[in-house]
């Protein structure tokens, strides 16, 4: 058993840990690899504080996230964001890791028959095919949405991630900026995420909400994870994250400054949401997705406030 991340790294394979997403690949006979199991490695599924900062173990169940007190009361964005997705039987084996790292959930690249370009085909089968749960904002390549709740509302909490136990880097750069289409992460072959890292909690209004077509388990149409820090009636900060909407999971820095120095309105809220689909290019399935983002950044502001 591998009981070090060194261990790990050294070996060739795909890593393991709660096994969710691997053995649905592996139904759809998408796994090419040896399996590396990571469930040896001690430290790395607890949550810790130093610092002021918040360390979350990359083996930590969702469920874990979604449950400790520490997450509840000092980043409740990111707790019910991790409450609210999959089930509660993937959430009780599921990791914060394999969130951040798992496959995209294209039906064309789920089916074996079907073309897809993160499989290494020419071309994207659902760019001209069926895509109505695809990107609002279509950068030419790839038209399934990232499927990380989590990478998401990391975003808004500008959080870290430590890779192989001492390289830090911005949560933004595992993803980059969507261009490259082959590929869900931009993580190395021998590079693991070991711990998430947080910032020192603020007083905040945070929550997370999905616009979703049925109550239960179900994949997020729009996503967002909205922070907002308050001093009497006026915004001070904000930070804005949404999913569902493009191939990586994306900051609205536009919204965030339409918010600052205003009041905490309904009225501020709803002016500053529909900013939040500038620059929107829909595929020809997914216009109906415009109107649902503004919506969702809206309500997911009303209810961060409530």
């Amino acid at each position: 058993m591998i009981s070090t991340v060194q261990e790990a790294t050294n070996l060739s394979g795909e890593y393991l840990a709660g096994g969710t997403d691997y053995m649905d690949r592996l139904r759809h006979h998408l796994v090419n690899e040896n399996s590396i199991d990571l469930n040896g490695l001690s430290g790395l599924d607890q949550i810790e504080t130093e610092g002021g900062k918040t360390y979350i173990g990359a083996l930590t169940s969702m469920f874990n996230v979604a449950q400790a007190p520490h997450i509840r009361q000092n980043y409740a964005g990111l707790a019910e964001a991790a409450g609210g997705l999959a089930t509660p039987q993937i959430r009780q084996v599921g990791t914060i890791g394999g969130n951040l790292t798992q496959a995209t959930r294209c039906q064309y690249y789920r089916h074996p028959h079907l073309e897809c370009t993160k499989k290494g085909d020419a071309s994207c089968g659902g760019r001209d095919g069926y895509h109505p749960y695809g990107v609002v904002f279509d950068n030419g390549g790839c038209v399934a949405p990232h499927p990380s709740t989590l990478g998401m509302a990391l975003y808004a909490y500008e959080a870290q991630v430590e890779i192989n136990g001492a390289d830090i880097r911005p949560i933004a750069d595992i993803y980059g900026d969507g261009s490259n289409h082959h590929r869900d992460h931009l993580l190395g072959k021998n590079e693991l995420i070991t711990k998430i890292i947080l910032p020192a909690p603020v007083a905040e209004k945070a929550t997370y909400f999905r616009s979703i077509a049925r109550a239960r388990a179900e994949w997020a149409l729009v996503e967002c994870t909205a922070r907002l820090v308050i001093d009497g009636d006026k915004i001070q900060q904000a930070f804005i994250a949404v999913g569902g909407v493009a191939a990586v999971p994306l900051r609205l820095p536009h919204v965030e400054a339409a918010l600052v120095g205003k009041s905490a309105t309904a009225e501020s809220f709803a002016d500053a949401a529909q900013l939040a689909a500038e620059g929107a290019n829909p595929l020809p399935q997914t216009g109906y997705k415009v109107p649902l983002l503004v919506n969702t950044v809206e309500e997911t502001l009303i209810r961060a406030l409530g």
